[in-house]
C-alpha cells in the first residue's frame, strides 16, 4: 500500500521511510493537511498528517469522498481533529499517545535557561564582537520556586530536572503524580502557583477547560520578575493578554516554542512574506520574549518513537485491531469520547 504524509519536515523525512521499508510505500509531502491540500489525498486509503494539519470537518469530508478511511496523525495532541465528523464519516483516528518525555522537557528547560541568562542576546553580541555585559545580567535558579502546570510524563521529567537544579516545587493538575510529591512537589490550586513561582512551566493538553488558562487574570497574579515557558500547546496562552503584560514591563522573560495561531506560519519560511499577525509580530519585538517553531519534540529519540508508533497504528488498522492510539475505529468513538 501506497501512504500519503502530510507536514513531513526534512529531517524527518528519513526517519518515516525507515519506518515504512519493506511494509508500506510512504510518498512524503512538506505541505500541511488543510482544506486546499486534501484534495492531494484523493485515492489514499490511509493517510498521515502533523500536528498543524487542519482536519475540521469539511476537510475529513474531502479526505473520505477521495476514498481516505484511516488519519494516522504523528503527535500527541489531536485538538485539530474533528473526531465526531471523523466517525461519522466511518474513518479511523490514530495519534501518538506518548514519545520521550525527555525531548520536551530538555528543551523547555534549554528555553527556560536561556531566558533567564539572556543567552541569545549575548549569542548575538559576541557575534558582533561586542563583548559587554550589560544587560546580560540573570538569576541562580536553585532555591527559588519552579511551577508546572500538569505533571504527566512531560511534566514529571520538567519537575525531575528543577529537583536537580535545587527548586522548590509546586505543581498544579487534576490528578497529583506520586513521583512527584516524592520529590518534594506541593499541589496548590493554580492561583497560588501563578502568585509565588517564579518559573511557570505549561505541560497540559489544550482543551475547552485548559484554552486560555494563563489569561489576564493568571498574568494579573504573576511575579513581575517571573518566567513563563509553554512548550505544550499555543492555545494555553492568551496571546493578547500576555502582550499587554509585557508591554506594563512585566515578566522577566517569556519562551514559547508554541503559539495559539501557528497554523500556517510555524514550519514555513515567511522570511520574505508581510507577516498580517499583529499579535505575533508585537510579541516579537520584546528583547525577553525568545519564539521557537514547535520544536521541543524534535530529537531522533522522539521522532523515531512517533514513526514506528504510527506505523503500529497503520498495520493495526489493516489487521482490524485497536490499541491505546486509536481515538477513532472505524467510525466508533471510544467510550469516553463519546
Amino acid at each position: 500500500m501506497e501512504i500519503v504524509a502530510f507536514g513531513v519536515q526534512a529531517d524527518e523525512r528519513p526517519f518515516l521511510e525507515r519506518a515504512f521499508a519493506g511494509r508500506h510505500q510512504v510518498r512524503s509531502l512538506d505541505v500541511v493537511l488543510n482544506r486546499d491540500t486534501a484534495p492531494i489525498a484523493h485515492g489514499y486509503e490511509v493517510i498521515s498528517s502533523d500536528v498543524n494539519a487542519d482536519l475540521g470537518a469539511d476537510v475529513l469530508q474531502t479526505l473520505a469522498a477521495g476514498g481516505t478511511k484511516m488519519v494516522a496523525q504523528r503527535s500527541t495532541g489531536f485538538n485539530n481533529i474533528d473526531l465526531e465528523a471523523a466517525a461519522d464519516l466511518g474513518m479511523s483516528i490514530g495519534r501518538v499517545s506518548h514519545y520521550s518525555p525527555y525531548a520536551v522537557a530538555e528543551f523547555a528547560w534549554a528555553l527556560a535557561l536561556a531566558v533567564d541568562r539572556k543567552i541569545v542576546r549575548a549569542a548575538r553580541r559576541t557575534r558582533n564582537f561586542d563583548f559587554r555585559l550589560n544587560g546580560l545580567m540573570g538569576r541562580d535558579l536553585r532555591g527559588r520556586t519552579a511551577g508546572v502546570l500538569g505533571t504527566g510524563r512531560i511534566g514529571e521529567a520538567f519537575t525531575r530536572i528543577a529537583h536537580g537544579f535545587g527548586m522548590e516545587l509546586l505543581g498544579w493538575d487534576l490528578v497529583e503524580n506520586p513521583h512527584c510529591t516524592a520529590l518534594g512537589m506541593t499541589y496548590v490550586p493554580r492561583e497560588r502557583l501563578f502568585a509565588e513561582a517564579d518559573l511557570i512551566s505549561l505541560h497540559l493538553p489544550l482543551t475547552e477547560e485548559t484554552r486560555h488558562l494563563v489569561d489576564a487574570a493568571a498574568l494579573a497574579l504573576t511575579k513581575d520578575d517571573a518566567i513563563l515557558v509553554n512548550t505544550s500547546r499555543g492555545g494555553l496562552v492568551d496571546t493578547r493578554a500576555l502582550v499587554r503584560t509585557l508591554k506594563a514591563g512585566r515578566l522577566t522573560g517569556v519562551a514559547l516554542d508554541v503559539y495559539e495561531e501557528e497554523s500556517g506560519l510555524f514550519y514555513h519560511d515567511r522570511s520574505l512574506d508581510v507577516i498580517d499577525d499583529d499579535t505575533l509580530a508585537r510579541l516579537m519585538t520584546f528583547a525577553n520574549v525568545l519564539v521557537t517553531s514547535h520544536q521541543a519534540y524534535f530529537t531522533e529519540d522522539a521522532v523515531g518513537q512517533i514513526t514506528e508508533a504510527t506505523v503500529t497504528n497503520v498495520e493495526d488498522y489493516l489487521a482490524h485491531r485497536t490499541n491505546e492510539n486509536m481515538l477513532v475505529t472505524r467510525g466508533q468513538l471510544p467510550a469516553a469520547a463519546r
